[in-house]
Parts: C-alpha cells; sequence; structure tokens
C-alpha cells in the first residue's frame, strides 16, 4: 500500500513538472486537488485533508521553483531589483496567509481555491493577456503588491507566476523577463509558504507518517524529484506542440479536478 502511494505521488510529479514546463502553469493548480484526493484516500480527516494539500504543494515547489530561477538566470531573465524590492512583501503576505488559511475548514479552502482557479481556467481557455498600460509602481507600491500576490499564494498555493507575469507586462515589462523575474519570486513564496504550513500544522492529528505540520515529506519529495527533471521536457516540447489548443484543453481538466476536489470536501 505505501509503494502504490509513492507511485501516484511520482506520476503526480511527472505530470506537474511537464505541464509547468509545457504550459508555465504552477504545479499548485494540479497538485492541490490530487493530493487532496490521495490524502482522503488514506484517511487524512477531512478537516485537515486540504490544509495538508496546501502545505504539501508549497513544499514540492521548492525545487523545481530553484531550478526555474536558475535556468532564467543564466538567460539574464531576471529583473533582480524588482526581485529585492517585492520580496520581503512576498514574505509577510504569504507567511501570514498561512495562519487565516489554518483558522478555515476545508470546505472554506475548497472554495477559495476552486474560485481562483476557476477564473484562472478561463483566463487561460480565453488565452487573455492583458495589455501593456503603464510604469511599475514605486517601493511602497511593490510591497503591497507583493504581500497581496503573497497571500493570494499561500491560500491556493501557487509560485506567483499567474498573478506575477501578468502584474508586470502590465507595467510594460517584457515578457520573458516577466516570466524569468516571476521565477525568481516563486522561490521566497514557497519557502515562506511551506515555513507557515510547517508551524501552523504543528501537533495537529494528521493520521499520515511523516508528516510534518501541514508538509507531508514522502509526497514532496517523490513529486520533487520528478517535477525537476520532467519540466525541462515540457518547455523543449512547448516548441513543437501547439501549445494554444493545449491550454484549453488544460483549462477543462483543471475545472474537472476542481469540481472532483469540492465533491470530496462536501
Amino acid at each position: 500500500m505505501v509503494l502504490e502511494w509513492l507511485l501516484a505521488y511520482l506520476g503526480l510529479g511527472v505530470l506537474v513538472g511537464f505541464s509547468a514546463g509545457l504550459l508555465g502553469v504552477g504545479g499548485g493548480v494540479l497538485m492541490v486537488p490530487v493530493l487532496t484526493t490521495l490524502f482522503l484516500a488514506q484517511g487524512v480527516p477531512i478537516e485537515h485533508v486540504v490544509h495538508l494539500a496546501l502545505g504539501t504543494s508549497m513544499g514540492s515547489i521548492i525545487v523545481t521553483s530553484i531550478s526555474s530561477l536558475r535556468a532564467h538566470n543564466r538567460r539574464e531573465g531576471v529583473i533582480w531589483p524588482i526581485v529585492r524590492t517585492i520580496s520581503p512583501g512576498i514574505v509577510v503576505g504569504t507567511f501570514g496567509a498561512t495562519f487565516i488559511a489554518a483558522q478555515l475548514n476545508s470546505l472554506v479552502l475548497s472554495l477559495v481555491f476552486a474560485v481562483f482557479i476557476g477564473y484562472a481556467a478561463v483566463q487561460m481557455f480565453l488565452d487573455r493577456k492583458p495589455p501593456p498600460a503603464r510604469e511599475l509602481p514605486g517601493r511602497v507600491g511593490l510591497l503591497a503588491t507583493g504581500a497581496g500576490i503573497g497571500g493570494i499564494s499561500a491560500m491556493v498555493s501557487i509560485g506567483g507566476g499567474s498573478l506575477m507575469v501578468p502584474f508586470l507586462t502590465w507595467h510594460n515589462v517584457d515578457i520573458r523577463k516577466a516570466i524569468g523575474t516571476a521565477a525568481a519570486v516563486g522561490l521566497p513564496i514557497s519557502l515562506a509558504g511551506t515555513a507557515g504550513y510547517l508551524i501552523n500544522g504543528a501537533g495537529v492529528p494528521v493520521q499520515l507518517p511523516w508528516t510534518f505540520g501541514y508538509v507531508h515529506l514522502p509526497a514532496v519529495l517523490a513529486i520533487s524529484l520528478c517535477s525537476y527533471f520532467t519540466a525541462p521536457l515540457g518547455a523543449r516540447t512547448a516548441h513543437w506542440l501547439p501549445v494554444r489548443p493545449l491550454k484549453r484543453i488544460f483549462a477543462i481538466l483543471l475545472m474537472l479536478l476542481v469540481a472532483r476536489m469540492l465533491y470530496s470536501v462536501i
């Protein structure tokens, strides 16, 4: 039975990494609904299952964010002044939001996740991109934006790219540098989010071995291992596959996964 769950985590890691490289979507959008279903099947109490899925997803994003950051930095695709300015707000917003998430029940968290991912899926299906409009805000504006992006990221366990890239391109930042900068911001988001879910889940009886706080270590290691290697494969595949129709198919898949997640929790 243990081998069965490990294989499921490895398979999820393959899918997460490949889809992230192919379509540029964060792993959390796939991991949270799938992990919720897997954890429920292993007997995790329903009142803690979504929290555990969110924390485990955050932990799994750390390795892939480091890999993505290094790749973009080698191509000089990271605007480090923006990263340095926005990161304190990112850390505070992400870490603080885990304390809010810990007070919400699984159904409310599922609804928050469903609303955000539903919106993201519609945007992906329509393939809409905000037109460039203005210059970046000042230091205070970036800190406030970082806190907002971090807070939402912690509540739905995403690396921040789905929020950071539109924000930067809307402010006339080149799309390649926007993606690279968002990848760099994903590291403080994942670290702060993981720390928050570790602390807030301390002492919570989730009835799953090798679980620390709201982070299930075997799932984190298995997903991270596979996604690290499959993300570059997805990125290379994107050059010869029609990505736009694939995004629409993926958007429909996301909606089905979220519906399944809501059904499981309800």
